[in-house]
């Protein structure tokens, strides 16, 4: 059985007339972190959307776990085991932190398994434990961004997408959650990171993919593309 767990093979999509994405090939193999990079407007985002059931695209293929999700439903992908962490979070605040885990695993049967996995939660993310019963909306976005992963981990996930978790964050909570992502990954959770901040993502990714204009431009294993001038020049502002 191929290790292959996402497939994408030449995605377009569009927004009315304006053509965003332009042919995307990239895939994930299972136990990595991949990244994808780019500048606002590249097409990143728009690659998640496509990959999650948020976008229908408008040509292409997407294959999970062998299987096509070309306009598959979003719930349905998500109970395929193929889960978002969406930009700008999107907690349910009025809800507590508690409610916000318990919603996160709609597709779990068994109250052990969730009980065991909210546990994980706690631990990865203690602040979120000593708060459980606080209204999410009274978190910091630091706070927020570890509800939106725990939240992601509440289910039998294959593939966590993770779309701009640095997003608005002090320098050293992007630490914080750089160094939660490398912990899940070592825990065998295969990521799709999409980040603004190159230099961090490049840190802790197995491969990256760079985007500009809605195609891939540049492609290689996160060591080398942290050494490349190019990337150096573009992104890493050194």
């Amino acid at each position: 059985m191929s290790d292959v767990v996402l497939k994408i093979t030449d995605l377009h999509a569009h927004y009315g007339q304006i053509h965003a994405l332009r042919g995307i090939n990239l895939e994930v193999r299972a136990g990595q972190i991949v990244t994808l990079l780019g500048a606002n407007g590249a097409g990143k985002s728009t690659t998640m959307k496509c990959i999650s059931g948020l976008l229908k695209p408008t040509g292409g293929k997407i294959e999970f776990m062998g299987e096509s999700i070309f306009g598959v439903a979003a719930h349905e992908i998500v109970k395929k085991g193929l889960i978002q962490v969406p930009e700008g979070r999107k907690i349910f605040k009025g809800m507590t932190i508690q409610e916000n885990l318990e919603l996160g695993s709609f597709t779990l049967k068994d109250d052990a398994e969730r009980k065991k996995r909210m546990e994980h939660v706690y631990e990865l993310f203690p602040v979120l434990g000593e708060r459980r019963h606080r209204d999410s909306g009274m978190l910091s976005g630091g706070e927020q961004q570890m509800l939106a992963i725990g939240r992601a981990l509440m289910v039998n996930q294959k593939l966590v997408l993770l779309d701009e978790p640095s997003m608005g964050l002090a320098p050293f909570l992007v630490k914080n959650i750089m160094k939660v992502i490398k912990r899940l990954n070592e825990e065998g959770i295969t990521i799709l990171l999409v980040e603004q901040n190159a230099k961090m993502a490049l840190n802790i990714a197995d491969y990256g993919y760079v985007v500009e204009t809605g195609e891939i431009v540049m492609h290689d294993d996160g060591d080398v593309l942290k050494k490349d001038e190019r990337i150096i020049n573009a992104y890493l502002g050194e």
